[in-house]
């Protein structure tokens, strides 16, 4: 092959860990290092390698032409057959398959049940892969005997709340800086780690794109220390509720509750809110954030935490589990559902501020990485909202009286 290997990325080639994580900025040129030495390792007889991302419409326009361009570059376009989801060396058989791992509107989704003889996962964007659940059971279906397997992740900046920053850096990481900023690289055990920014890749790089580099240096050190250095964020970019700060909950004012519920994938959800509707602030407390709880576990928590006079507002799209809370001898009703109601409550909290009491660790994470997935039409995500959307669901109710609710 014409290429020489970056010495920033043979460690990629040479380590024994199970797990390689690559971190970084804008232009570090990640993504073309891991596809060349993907293809480098189909020259092995017996290599699988799933590369995936969160969801993935088309592996053909939005990933495997860096992988034409790399073959090209390498000068073995022989070597190859190319289909619109799947990359096979003729030589080997040993192949790079393209899937999303979760189903979406026209997405190619890995089919978990039938990852035998993958040796290689592959993880690219993964700031946006959330599911640690999902993440766990592809991880744990990489076990092909006799070869080396390889989990590889590849992501740009996101906040700490992230899974992978609190399971391979939290407790486990040295600081190495980076033109004056210090960045954590993982010292964990099974982890090897590689952070780049974009002076690796300088030469290949536009002069108009390092004169934007160079400009946010001057005028925005923070920002470009997440976006050109890849240091971690204090919270996602396009966060929805920005107006909101740790304090103590109010106890001398009126408060009800706002529940979300969720069983297996989404935790079921309470949280205590107080409105001063005079100096526009709301009071917010967490009390439940657990995934696999029954109606009598939910129960058992209100108890705790609540009166059988003190309003709940609730998620009507469970009306037997409002039924069997009510039972119980609660006072829970359910939140009136209505077009628009997401875009209407988020707008009314909007106008407040939150004080979010110190021990609500979910909901401050909540908060940092809730977005817009589209900010024209006023679209948030639908994730990071568990305990904001029962939050919403009572403030909706105590606000306007019933006139915007929550889907």
């Amino acid at each position: 092959m014409k290429s020489k290997v970056s010495t920033s990325y043979k460690p990629l080639y040479t380590t024994k860990k199970r797990y390689s994580l690559l971190t970084g900025s804008r232009g570090s040129a990640k993504s073309h290092h891991v596809a060349e030495f993907l293809l480098r390792l189909t020259y092995e007889t017996g290599h699988g390698i799933l590369f995936a991302r969160y969801t993935m419409t088309s592996a053909e326009t939005s990933i495997i032409p860096e992988f034409k361009k790399t073959i090209e570059r390498l000068g073995v376009e022989n070597h190859f057959h190319i289909t619109t989801k799947d990359i096979i060396n003729l030589k080997t058989g040993s192949f790079v398959w393209f899937r999303g791992i979760k189903a979406s509107s026209n997405a190619q989704k890995a089919n978990l049940k039938s990852l035998s003889g993958v040796t290689t996962f592959v993880i690219e964007e993964g700031e946006d892969f959330l599911d640690e659940e999902a993440f766990d059971k592809v991880d744990d279906s990489i076990r092909t005997i006799n070869k080396q397997n390889r989990v590889i992740w590849i992501m740009n900046p996101s906040t700490p709340d992230h899974f992978i920053f609190k399971r391979w850096l939290k407790h486990s990481c040295t600081y190495k800086e980076f033109e004056g900023v210090q960045i954590p690289i993982s010292t964990h055990k099974d982890v090897n780690h590689i952070h780049t920014t974009w002076r690796i890749s300088e030469e290949y790089l536009s002069k108009s794109w390092i004169d934007k580099a160079l400009t946010a240096k001057e005028e925005n050190p923070k920002y470009y220390a997440t976006n050109y250095l890849g240091a971690w964020k204090e919270k996602a970019e396009g966060v929805i509720f920005e107006n909101w700060t740790i304090g103590e909950f109010k106890e001398d004012l009126p408060f009800g509750f706002g529940m979300d519920f969720g069983y297996s994938n989404d935790p079921s959800t309470l949280a205590k809110v107080a409105i001063d509707k005079k100096l526009k602030k709301i009071y917010i407390k967490e009390f439940l954030y657990e995934t696999g709880l029954k109606t009598s576990g939910i129960e058992e928590v209100l108890k705790e935490v609540c009166s059988k006079n003190d309003l709940i507002i609730a998620d009507s799209a469970e009306p037997r589990l409002i039924d069997e809370i009510f039972d119980y001898g609660y006072n829970v009703k359910g939140a009136i559902k209505g077009p628009d109601s997401i875009r209407a409550g988020i707008r009314l909290m909007q106008d407040y501020e939150l004080i979010i009491e110190e021990t609500s660790s979910n909901l401050i994470t909540e908060l940092n990485n809730y977005i817009w997935n589209d900010k024209r039409a006023d679209k948030p995500i639908d994730k990071y909202n568990h305990l904001i959307d029962g939050i919403r669901y009572y403030c909706a109710w105590e606000l306007t009286q019933a006139e915007f609710f929550a889907l």
